[in-house]
């Protein structure tokens, strides 16, 4: 039986959670994220971390969420870079999952949650997401959910002591 995915907006007590996924998966994450310090894979610097995202979405900039199987924390969707000016309205969006829930359809998932949010609550009419060039997965869940690629950063994001290239992608939302 298939598990039921969700999104809600994080809160403090996902800090646990988040850290043992993070912890479990550093290995696997590393080729498509930035390095981070040790304290990132605590619970207290993801209770940090989830700090500064609250108060990011107090001001309207980003809405970070957790994907949720069957109630439990598998991992986050993020809504960020938010422009709700009616001739901007464009926002990225980021996801990860657990190794533990992977292939099984929540990434897919969770980006169509939230670009209904997008569309819905935050009005946004233009998504966008990037993806390292290598990471067929994450492109595949872009795809299925309307995306097209549009272009590459050359050197965007520093990678394991290298600047990488991230491809760029872009769906126009309805009103």
């Amino acid at each position: 039986m298939r598990s039921t995915t969700r999104i809600r907006l994080i809160e403090p007590a996902d800090a646990a959670p988040i850290a043992a996924h993070r912890v479990r998966d550093a290995e696997a994450f590393q080729r498509w994220e930035p390095a981070q310090p040790a304290r990132y894979f605590t619970s207290e610097g993801q209770a940090e971390r989830i700090d500064r995202l609250l108060a990011g979405h107090r001001t309207g900039s980003v809405w970070p969420g957790v994907v949720l199987a069957d109630d439990q924390v598998i991992g986050q969707v993020t809504i960020g870079g938010i422009l709700p000016q009616p001739h901007l309205r464009r926002a990225s969006v980021g996801y990860w999952i657990g190794s533990v829930a992977q292939n099984q359809g929540h990434a897919g998932r969770a980006v169509g949650l939230a670009l209904r949010l997008m569309t819905g609550e935050l009005g946004v009419r233009r998504a966008e997401a990037s993806t390292h060039l290598e990471n067929l997965p994450s492109q595949r869940v872009l795809r299925r959910n309307g995306f097209t690629p549009y272009g590459v950063a050359h050197a965007a994001i520093l990678l394991d002591g290298d600047w990488c290239d991230s491809l760029l992608w872009e769906r126009i939302l309805e009103d």
